[in-house]
């Protein structure tokens, strides 16, 4: 670990962007030409005190995780991301089809999306980034590990996946999900993560199993979705994404047409952002998560 080389390639690294790059506002009272140590920190889901020591070249050796964290928060290309992890002491990660290092032009589109529910997933279902709507629509989905990190292996593993759709919707969305997944290991059946999603589902679901053996093939680039939010209540979406070159990754965005119900539901969503919605006698009462 080369802590003096990685403490200045961090310090460049957040010296070069601009808040606008990252959805911030500049305001007029910036004292450093790019984001503060505190904002580095939050994008990249980490504490202050644990970025600022590795820019004062303190900090202990950093976790891949904890680098593949902070390449997303300071929105690496893939040579400064292997780059990053060498300076660290660590080998670069390899570069798959899938790779889990989001797309630069896809990250960008995601800063800049406040109004609209959005997150970056790759073909097997992983969530790789969300924006704030869209953790406070689906809640958090970068938090898995293992295969639960792929949310075709959750809707047929763990019954609250299916929670927020509605029972006459759920047929169609496993369908979806399956004829997708058929996609993506037909693009790349050697990944070993897609060989063993498929092997894990077919031993666990019967259900996955009959759908896998319908052979159905589609990618649905556009949809509409009816989606249950616990307090709020149902919202119908369209649902749009929109691919990287090799359509690994797709950003995910979900709108509603002005005018509508769910259109006022969503700006509802949006002014309450992740704080809890509770129906009380004497109108909402909005709490902060505990």
């Amino acid at each position: 670990m080369d802590r003096k080389e990685l403490a200045n390639f961090l310090f460049r690294r957040r010296e070069a962007l601009r808040p606008s790059d990252v959805g911030l506002p500049s305001g007029p009272r910036r004292r450093v030409a790019g984001l503060r140590r505190e904002e580095v920190a939050t994008l990249s889901s980490m504490s202050t005190e644990y970025y600022a020591r590795l820019e004062q070249q303190r900090g202990p050796k950093p976790s891949e995780q904890m680098l593949a964290s902070l390449a997303r928060g300071l929105r690496l290309t893939l040579d400064e991301r292997d780059h990053l992890f060498r300076l660290a002491g660590h080998e670069a990660p390899a570069r798959f089809l899938r790779s889990e290092h989001v797309s630069p032009p896809l990250m960008r589109m995601l800063d800049r999306l406040e109004d609209a529910p959005a997150q970056v997933i790759t073909d097997l279902g992983w969530t790789l980034a969300q924006n704030r709507l869209a953790v406070a629509l689906l809640g958090d989905q970068t938090r898995f590990t293992g295969l639960a990190r792929s949310g075709v292996y959750r809707w047929f593993t763990d019954p609250r996946e299916r929670e927020r759709y509605r029972q006459a919707d759920r047929d169609r969305q496993g369908r979806s999900r399956v004829s997708d997944l058929r996609v993506a290991l037909a693009r790349d059946g050697t990944d070993p993560r897609a060989v063993a999603l498929v092997e894990d589902l077919r031993e666990r679901s019967p259900e996955f199993v009959g759908l896998w053996d319908r052979h159905e093939v589609a990618i649905r680039a556009v949809d509409r979705k009816t989606i249950a939010h616990p307090e709020i209540g149902e919202i119908e979406f369209d649902s749009q994404k929109l691919y990287t070159q090799n359509q690994a990754q797709a950003l995910l965005v979900f709108t509603a047409p002005p005018g509508t119900e769910s259109y006022d539901k969503l700006q509802l969503l949006s002014a309450i952002g992740t704080q809890r919605l509770s129906a009380e006698p004497g109108g909402l009462d909005l709490a902060l998560p505990r």
